[in-house]
């Protein structure tokens, strides 16, 4: 089998060795993983046959769940057409930050299977799901102020990838009561991967239950396959829905990447080193699926890979108070001690930072638009940020809780970038214009008092204003009163208390260790 693959991995043309199904289904004999690969066609159609569970398969654009999606179809072409009684969904996560050439692979395939399967009147229809327009990296990043993720905070992958898939699949359970879901995970990937898959396995059957999702079962047709099984079957074989996977190899070529797997659940790997997923992940130091695109030829990602580079750049702690609000979007000013423990037994205290500073977020969407519309230009069809997206980023900025963008920057900026206008929402707008936040500066310098603060009260007054029950007004004034406007004076309160603290904390100490020593 070894120097099968590697002959099929040196073709240089799209000569396969079978040129359709049938013939590839006279060679069923071939082993993978040990059985003969007709062996698991056929518990493929039993699986389907056994019950009136619909399936629900995730597919993520890459070798595996390409492999899976291939193996079902084929399943399923060969059974009688009385027998297709139960429908299978095939459901794609598209975060819309995927990279670029990954994203029309996935569209390709998803609108090659839904044509295929209608020709063959096969129950299968393939389906594409995005995260919630609030819930974008963008309206997080570039709206919230979050700053780019890391490992410690993560907070991109439940919002993009399980939960819009979750979605899909509970509406699915709700209406059948329960679903079967194909996934292309395999035990060779990690060792972690290997004892999740362990985990939840049922005794004496072929599916597992769902980590996250009740009513889910899972079932993982090529887990004991290897890699380079993998690519075997793809390259043997034509695409059933019709076309070949030539392309796909030639991706995978180009970026010398691996897979990002369809995430639903926190037990599925996340996309790390060498693997398709966001362009903007910023968990890795180094995008080497880009970078590796960009060395096969398609240096118009090079601008991505700069702008990807500026974000993980904002995550590394020299830069961080220079880019990041001294308080946190709640207002309060945090602190974090530090693991590390000085020859005084002391501990440094360093301040917590919160999201990034308007000023920051304006310049980066810039020249986001800047390079969507040069990239444009140079004859690629491609959208960087959606126009939906844009508006979330407007609201989020117009009722920013630490630093309201008063002046409604977002489409001067998006016409500087463009020289045009999209259809803003005109009640969008805060309750100040700039001559009103400079008027509020020059007060807060007379009077001491923080222009944000009075901003914030007026607004609170505005927005229960007519209101016949003015329920909770006081409590929300206290609460916007107790937040830590003076963010220096603060940091040298919390400071002194903290180094006083750890002064009564080490006279505590050396009358333990006095008492021990008399008792």
């Amino acid at each position: 089998m070894t120097s099968l693959l590697k002959r099929l991995l040196t073709m240089t043309d799209n000569t396969y060795l079978y040129d359709s199904i049938e013939s590839m289904l006279e060679d069923m004999d071939s082993l993978y993983a040990g059985r003969p690969l007709k062996d698991l066609i056929y518990e493929i159609q039993q699986l389907y046959l056994y019950d009136d569970k619909p399936w629900v398969i995730g597919f993520s654009g890459g070798k595996d769940s390409t492999t899976i999606l291939s193996l079902t179809y084929t399943a399923l072409l060969h059974l009688e057409p009385e027998q297709l009684h139960k429908h299978i969904y095939v459901v794609s996560s598209d975060t819309l930050v995927e990279t670029p050439v990954v994203v029309d692979q996935i569209k390709f395939v998803i609108n090659a299977v839904n044509k295929g399967a209608e020709e063959h009147k096969l129950p299968i229809t393939a389906h594409q799901v995005f995260p919630k327009t609030s819930e974008t990296f963008w309206a997080n990043l570039l709206g919230k102020g979050y700053p780019a993720p890391t490992t410690s905070f993560r907070w991109c992958t439940e919002r993009m990838k399980i939960d819009p898939v979750s979605e899909f699949i509970m509406d699915k359970i709700t209406r059948f009561g329960e679903v079967i879901v194909m996934l292309g995970s395999r035990s060779q990937e990690s060792a972690s991967r290997a004892q999740v898959i362990a985990k939840h396995k049922i005794d004496g059957s072929i599916l597992a239950r769902h980590a996250s999702l009740p009513g889910a079962f899972t079932y993982m047709p090529i887990e004991s396959w290897n890699h380079d099984e993998v690519w075997m079957y793809l390259l043997a074989a034509v695409a059933p829905w019709g076309g070949n996977n030539r392309e796909l190899f030639e991706l995978y070529k180009g970026s010398n990447a691996g897979e990002c797997p369809l995430v639903i659940d926190k037990s599925t790997p996340s996309c790390g080193n060498s693997r398709f997923g966001c362009w903007t992940c910023t968990v890795v130091s180094k995008d080497k699926a880009v970078e590796g695109l960009i060395e096969s030829g398609a240096v118009w990602m090079q601008p991505l890979l700069e702008f990807r580079q500026k974000l993980w750049d904002s995550t590394k702690p020299e830069n961080k108070e220079a880019l990041r609000s001294t308080r946190r979007r709640d207002g309060r000013i945090s602190y974090v001690r530090s693991r590390s423990v000085n020859e005084d037994g002391s501990r440094d205290i360093k301040r917590a930072f919160g999201p990034y500073k308007m000023g920051v977020r304006q310049a980066w969407l810039k020249e986001l638009l800047t390079i969507e519309k040069q990239i444009r230009e140079g004859g690629q069809e491609i959208e960087l940020i959606t126009r939906p997206e844009l508006h979330a980023v407007r609201k989020e900025w117009l009722h920013d809780p630490l630093d309201p963008d008063w002046t409604d920057s977002l489409p001067a900026i998006y016409r500087e970038v463009y020289g045009e206008e999209l259809d803003w929402v005109e009640n969008d707008a805060g309750a100040f214009t700039k001559p009103d936040a400079d008027l509020l500066k020059d007060l807060e310098e007379e009077y001491e008092v923080p222009a944000e603060l009075i901003m914030k009260l007026i607004e609170l007054e505005l927005s229960m204003e007519g209101l016949s029950v003015r329920r909770g007004l006081l409590r929300k004034m206290e609460s916007l009163l107790e937040q830590d406007w003076d963010a220096d004076t603060s940091h040298e309160y919390r400071m002194k208390s903290v180094k006083q603290l750890d002064s009564y904390e080490k006279e505590m100490n050396e009358l333990r260790e006095m008492y021990e020593e008399l008792a």
